[in-house]
């Protein structure tokens, strides 16, 4: 498998909220994960990152979905690139507030940086958190 193919299988399994189990095999151990966003402030690995969407895309916002638009692949830094969109509604417990029956439509970048093991070193999620926070009725 290819490097490339190594960070599709873990972006799917993580965005399809399989949990940490199916995503495992494709992250190194110290995996480190960075957002500049108050909501994931105090996640600083990958393995966190992947609880954190299993609980959001599982008990808050079930029967949430992701629309990929584009990939890419960085043969000289080993970089996967993902655009994509995130539709959930809040329908289920957790979250800030009880749930508030609202949707968000939130476009998200990840950027997959790969070691030469095939394995996923770190990721950096690019996100403009507030707009989703205030789609979903969380802050004003």
């Amino acid at each position: 498998m290819t490097l490339f193919e190594n960070a599709q299988k873990f972006f799917h399994n993580c965005e399809s909220a399989k949990g940490w189990e199916a995503c495992a095999a494709y992250v190194d151990g110290n995996g480190k994960f960075d957002c500049q966003s108050q909501a994931l402030a105090n996640v600083n690995d990958i393995k966190s990152y992947v609880d954190w969407v299993y609980g959001l895309s599982n008990v808050t916002m079930p029967g949430s979905k992701y629309e990929v638009h584009a990939s890419a692949y960085d043969e000289e830094t080993n970089t996967a690139i993902f655009f994509s969109t995130f539709i959930g509604t809040h329908t289920g417990e957790g979250g800030p507030i009880p749930p508030t029956q609202k949707t968000t439509n939130t476009d998200y970048v990840y950027a997959i940086k790969m070691d030469n093991n095939g394995k996923v070193s770190s990721m950096t999620k690019i996100w403009n958190a507030p707009w989703a926070l205030r789609e979903l009725g969380w802050i004003g």
